[in-house]
């Protein structure tokens, strides 16, 4: 007989209200007003009609001084100079990579635009060239760093640095871009014994943490060593953690993923992701993240 997996009503702790501390988010949908002052500029996400302007998606009202743009709440990635993306080869083409980032466009790694392997400097040659595939090939990983974005919104990216380059053995999570935290650095080492990388574009990379950080050979050489089991164990937990804060719209940054894998140890890692066993995780790491920020 195969096993079922039944499952009770339970009685909910009444929860506690979790907006931020300092007011509402002023939330629209397409085709509300958002003001009939005429002293605002129109942004992003809105238009004017009748001297009113009005939101044409639907998300979040930002304002900066004059200026009103609607951040959608789903979406796919508008790149910005200086974001931190994870993405995957699509294409080898004539001294460039076409990559996958999850925005309208494919995004371009150009190969004058990356570290040869071993770091050296030098021009690029009709050799690499030719190499171009036994560097980075159709499928593969990698980090990168958004260094221009074209008048048409497509990315152009660069890996000119040994942080960044082709990723090795590791778990790729796909959340919303607008989930996804900014933040001065989007590379972290977890206390737990695994590390994020929290790409803009919402792809979030989660791999083991390495103990040798300075042999990497201009970020082209990839471990591919079995992976012990409690690192499997401690990635699958931070995956399904993550699915759990992104399915509840929580934002993630490295403190939120956290706190939910330490909220997440009673249970067992196939059971994250059961909906009552989920809000009652991101429940509590919604509260601790309340109880931070004071």
């Amino acid at each position: 007989m195969a096993a079922v997996a039944m499952r009770l009503p339970v009685s909910r702790k009444a929860a506690a209200p979790s907006g931020p501390r300092g007011g509402e988010k002023h939330l629209v949908a397409p085709g509300d007003t958002i003001t009939t002052d005429t002293g605002y500029m129109r942004g992003h996400g809105t238009y004017v009609d009748e001297e009113k302007l009005i939101a044409s998606v639907a998300g979040a009202v930002e304002r900066v001084n004059k200026l009103v743009c609607v951040k959608a709440l789903k979406t796919r990635y508008n790149g910005e100079v200086g974001d931190i993306v994870v993405g995957r080869i699509t294409e080898v083409q004539q001294k460039r990579w076409k990559v996958e980032t999850n925005s309208r466009l494919d995004s371009v790694l150009l190969l004058s635009s990356m570290n040869l392997p071993g770091g050296e400097l030098r021009r690029r040659s009709a050799e690499d060239e030719l190499a171009m595939r036994d560097y980075l090939q159709e499928g593969d990983l990698i980090s990168a760093e958004v260094q221009s974005v074209f008048s048409d919104g497509a990315v152009s990216l660069h890996t000119r640095s040994l942080k960044y380059g082709k990723l090795g053995q590791g778990v790729l999570v796909q959340v919303s871009p607008s989930l996804v935290k900014r933040q001065k650095t989007h590379f972290h080492d977890l206390p737990c014994g695994a590390s994020v990388i929290l790409g803009n574009n919402g792809f979030i990379w989660i791999y083991p943490t390495t103990e040798q950080k300075d042999e990497e050979a201009g970020g082209f050489t990839t471990n591919l060593e079995p992976v012990p089991l409690s690192d499997r164990e401690v990635i699958s937990r931070l995956r399904n953690c993550i699915v759990a804060l992104a399915t509840q719209k929580l934002m993630l940054f490295d403190t939120s993923i956290l706190y939910c894998y330490e909220a997440s140890l009673p249970h067992q890692i196939k059971d994250i992701l059961k909906p009552e066993v989920m809000e009652e995780i991101v429940l509590e790491t919604r509260q601790r993240l309340l109880d931070l920020e004071g």
